[in-house]
Parts: C-alpha cells; structure tokens; sequence
C-alpha cells in the first residue's frame, strides 16, 4: 500500500476526502497532519478527529500544525463550510481536540519522508503552510518525497477563482507558503479548479448511499454547501476538490496532466494568491509543477460513491 500522510484544514470537502482514503483500503495512512485554513486550526484538529471516530479509524494520529499563515492574517471559509467547518454534522460525537500527537505536523512530515525516503506520498488539501515550514527547516526533504499532490490553484480558466477571480482558497490563504513550496523543486501535481469544478457531488448522487454508513453524515455535511453552489452557480451539488485529489493518488489515469512552469502571485491585490502559468514558456524556465488539464468527472464520482457504499449501516 502506498504510504500517504493526508494534510488537511478541515471542511466538508477535506472531509469527505479522508472518508475516501480510509474507505479506499489502499493507504498506508502514516499520520494526518492539520493546517488552519477553512476554519481556524482547533476546528479543524475537532472536525478531522470526529471524522476518523465515525469511521472507526481512531487509532490514526492527528498532528497539529501551523495555527495561521506565514505572513498574512488568517483567512476562513464559513460561508462554504459553515460555523463549525462541517456543516453541522457529526453535532453527537465527543472528541478531545487536544488529544493529538506529540510532534509538531511539520517536523512529522519531516521524520517520515526521512524515514520512508522515495516512497511517501502527500496529499495536500489545504494551503500548504505546513509543508512550507517543512521545507524551510529541511530542504533536503524535497529530495526524500516521492510525490506531492496539491488541491489547489486556478491554471487556465482565469477569471473562475473562488475567493478572488483570479486565486483559489488553499492558494490564497497563504500564498507565500505556496510559493515557497513551488520553488523548493519538490515533485509536485497539482490538482486545481480547473478540473475540481466538474466533480459535482448531487443531491441525486447522494441518495446512491441510502442505506450505507455515510449517508446521513455525507448529506448532513454538504447540504450547506450544496445551498451555496446553487445560489452562486446554479447547482445543488457539492464540488469535491480534496476527494478528487485523493482519487488522483488512487488512479493517476483520472486525470489529463501537463508539466509547466507555474509561479505564485504575492504582492497584488487584484491577484494574490493567483497560479500563473507559463504555457507558452515564455519565462524559458524548466517545468516544476505537472498541472491537471482534464478530468474523467462521471468516472471519479462513481469511484466515490462506490467506495463509500462498500460500508452498510
């Protein structure tokens, strides 16, 4: 089994992310580290506990990690994710968000790609603050990691952001984090909105899991969000940005990719936070970022649906 560890700032679609990477059965899952991001870090540390109790995947550790950005102010998501960063799901479960493992989540990632040289993979869902202080303590650790998958960033379709019109979420919430790692030639895909938008979780979609162990969490967490994307874009659904860069480590053929030169935009106010890349090469710089350029959408969101049916009530 792959060796992952999963970096999260738990929303409802990190969420949903960590129940495909249990449910996957095919990760040795070494540790899930969290960041602030969708809500601040001790929400996120709750949400991710209570997500692995429900599941019954107690016995995985959970790190605590960078408490707000490098730089700027922090930045949260709740009209997205909600008061809580779950929609209010999982209300009936306890959990002690100061029960986490004993190390630092950046000086963990450090001592298992030190350990696991070549073989451990992370899957980044949130802004990439964690990774950022790994690297800045460690620059050896770009040489240890056999991958870096990133949700994260807008390449082609400017203009269609989610928090400017030019940036999304996990880059803009801590963009020179993002650039940091960017340039730290660590092996890095990364898994935008360029593809993520087309993986709409829907309401029909959902009613697939009656009768399983997710559906009324799966239906209770997204249903703040899926009001949102109908009022904003039309559509009951739920946009699985992390589940689908989880799925991208499950099958690498989900996805058409690239390698390109791409570069993180700090100092606008128009575009901070902004993933510019250089299709044309016009910077003469060699690629350090494979991109995603399309998606198998229908085939994605059956692999969600049918993984997560596997557990019955």
């Amino acid at each position: 089994m792959e060796k992952i560890i999963l970096d999260v700032d738990t929303g409802i679609d990190d969420a949903l992310a960590i129940l495909l990477a249990v449910e996957s059965g095919r990760f040795d899952i070494l540790g899930i580290t969290a960041v602030n991001g969708n809500v601040p870090l001790d929400y996120v540390i709750k949400n991710t506990k209570k997500v692995l109790k429900h599941t019954g995947k107690e016995s995985i550790n959970v790190y605590k990690g960078a408490s707000r950005p490098i730089l700027i102010e922090p930045f949260h998501e709740y009209s997205v994710h909600g008061n809580d960063g779950i929609g209010g799901a999982l209300s009936s479960i306890e959990v002690d968000s100061d029960d986490v493992a004993d190390m630092f989540a950046p000086d963990f990632i450090i001592e298992q790609a030190e350990r696991h040289q070549g073989e451990l993979t992370l899957i980044m869902v949130g802004p990439l603050t964690n990774l950022a202080l790994a690297l800045r303590k460690e620059p050896r650790l770009a040489k240890w990691i056999k991958q870096v998958v990133v949700m994260g960033g807008l390449v082609s379709e400017a203009g269609k952001g989610n928090t400017l019109p030019t940036s999304e979420f996990n880059m803009y919430a801590d963009a020179e984090a993002a650039k940091m790692v960017f340039h730290s030639g660590i092996p890095l895909k990364l898994v935008s909105l360029d593809v993520t938008k087309k993986t709409f979780l829907t309401s029909e979609d959902i009613e697939k899991l009656k009768g399983t162990h997710y559906y009324d969490f799966v239906k209770e967490c997204t249903a703040v969000y899926r009001k949102y994307s109908e009022e904003n874009y039309g559509v009951n659904g739920c946009a699985l940005h992390d589940p689908l860069t989880v799925g991208v480590v499950l099958d690498p053929t989900l996805v058409t990719t690239a390698s390109y030169f791409v570069d993180i935009e700090t100092k606008s106010e128009l575009s901070y936070g902004q993933t510019i890349c250089d299709f044309g090469n016009l910077w003469n710089k060699e690629p350090n970022v494979e991109i995603c350029l399309d998606v198998d959408s229908e085939r994605f969101i059956s692999m969600f649906i049918d993984t997560l049916k596997n557990t019955i009530n």
